[in-house]
């Protein structure tokens, strides 16, 4: 992938090229954002200037290293991601036993989302980690000289998912790296890598895209109406994957809207109702059940929902792109439950969900416990 080929980020794209023409490459970068917003094609085909910069632009050697990048081949461009083992395998999984499933998912999809690499491999109902052993294995390979003589490229992608033992290892590479290494730490959740490998990389931050940039992306690879092109945009709110996911119609969404007009519905009927809170445990029972990057994603589906039922209540429609396939559920109607006095706490407990079944917890009983309190406050009262 060459810079051309990355949607937007002009300025990024103009920082790390001058980098590289200066040759003041910093040994360890990281790359936070939505990872929609382009964090691993654009490590991708920073990696293909630095590692093909040797050759002059055109000549023989120049465009078979840049075709090697282009199929993630090269032999001095390194990849880890999140794994986790297949089935009840003993076998401790590492990137490299699932090298030709990355490289088959980054090629159809660059912009693709942690859930969408989990799914590919089959194990999308387990938490992706990268571990100690990934972190032996990646000292072993930078530790060699590079295979062309020039730099070598390590991209951990969804670096937030180091465990404590990982990344405590990595920082020594990060503190004592070897001659002409790049590492570059791709993150969604900066707060989640810890300070002192933060401390020690050059920071860069993606901002999310624009609708424009997105708009005229799908133009192009689809042929699609403009207006189509410029409503997908705007709902995708700056991920082109998002944006993607929207075009396809994959069908998660609407398993994700019925879940919540059910429980929304259900939780206001649950005041002093003992059917409808048996109702609410079923719901929670049927949550519970699904894989834990689906209960995540829906959580944070909710999220946006709620945000969109708020911009409604204060009247900023120019924002709203949320339209229910149930036409049952007016967002007009329910606008009104979701104001200045609630919001905060209803966010709050989302996002502790949220956190609690990344760390491992008891779905049902966080799925319970989140409905309870939904329960109290959709009925909280707006203050005036």
């Amino acid at each position: 992938m060459d810079f051309s080929e990355v949607i937007g980020q002009q300025h990024l794209k103009s920082h790390l090229s001058t980098t590289i023409a200066n040759g003041r490459i910093p040994h360890a970068q990281l790359f936070t954002g939505v990872n929609g917003s382009g964090l691993l094609p654009m490590a991708t085909a920073y990696a293909s200037e630095l590692l093909c910069s040797p050759y002059v632009k055109g000549s023989p050697e120049y465009l078979a290293c840049k075709n090697k990048v282009a199929r993630l081949s090269h032999p001095d461009l390194h990849f880890v991601y999140p794994v986790n083992k297949r089935g009840e395998s003993a076998k401790v999984a590492i990137s490299d036993d699932y090298s030709v499933e990355w490289r088959n998912f980054v090629l159809k999809n660059p912009y693709g989302s942690l859930f969408e690499w989990l799914q590919s491999i089959g194990i999308e109902n387990k938490q992706g980690n990268i571990s100690k052993h990934e972190a032996e294995n990646i000292s072993k390979k930078l530790a060699l000289k590079s295979f062309e003589g020039g730099h070598k490229v390590m991209i951990i992608w969804m670096a937030d998912n180091m465990n404590s033992d990982c990344a405590n290892k990595i920082l020594k590479l990060v503190e004592e790296p070897s001659d002409k290494t790049v590492l570059l730490l791709l993150t969604e959740r900066e707060e989640q890598i810890i300070s002192t490998i933060k401390s020690r990389c050059q920071k860069l931050v993606f901002p999310l895209l624009s609708e424009n940039d997105i708009a005229e992306k799908l133009t192009k690879k689809f042929q699609i109406k403009e207006t189509l092109a410029f409503q997908t945009a705007r709902r995708s709110r700056g991920d082109f994957n998002k944006a993607l996911q929207l075009l396809e119609e994959t069908g998660e969404e609407e398993v994700f809207e019925k879940w919540f007009i059910n429980w929304v519905r259900t939780a206001f009927k649950a005041k002093g109702n003992k059917i409808a809170i048996n109702n609410l445990l079923e719901w929670s029972d049927e949550l519970a059940a699904q894989g834990r990057e689906t209960q995540k994603k829906f959580l944070i589906y909710c999220i946006e929902i709620f945000r969109q039922g708020l911009l409604k209540n204060y009247g900023t429609d120019t924002l709203l792109f949320f339209e229910a396939n149930d036409k049952s559920f007016s967002l007009s109607k329910f606008a009104p439950y979701v104001h200045q006095n609630n919001i905060f706490e209803i966010n709050s407990a989302l996002v502790d969900a949220a956190y609690h079944i990344e760390r491992n917890g008891n779905a049902k009983i966080i799925f319970t416990d989140l409905s309870i309190k939904l329960t109290r406050l959709i009925h909280k009262s707006e203050l005036l």
